[in-house]
């Protein structure tokens, strides 16, 4: 059964910046495009690597890991280069007036 997670209010994460969640026990990093909100898993499916800590790349709706160098999709969550050869989660958000939440199954 699929539930939504309260992660931040709308204005505590800028546009361009990505951050950190844990909600129901999955590292999830939260991105914001705009008035746009991505999230998938905080962990890099190539090195176990916070992706959060990674560069957001705007232009191509993308979080690169700061390790090795990998990007991911915020849209599928497959990497878009190597050394990374498998997805990682992506979850779906959903904002309710202030509050964006992630939905979790």
């Amino acid at each position: 059964m699929s539930k939504k997670i309260y992660l931040c209010d709308i204005n505590e994460l800028q546009s361009g910046t990505v951050q950190k969640f844990i909600a129901d026990g999955n590292e999830i990093a939260l991105a914001r495009i705009d008035n746009d909100f991505y999230a998938i898993g905080d962990r890099c499916s190539h090195a176990n690597y916070s992706l959060s800590e990674g560069e957001l790349l705007v232009g191509e709706k993308e979080l690169e890991c700061w390790k090795h160098g990998s990007t991911f999709s915020l849209i599928s969550g497959k990497p878009t280069c190597l050394p990374a050869t498998k997805a990682v989660p992506v979850y779906d958000v959903v904002v309710e007036g202030d509050r964006v939440m992630v939905v979790t199954s």
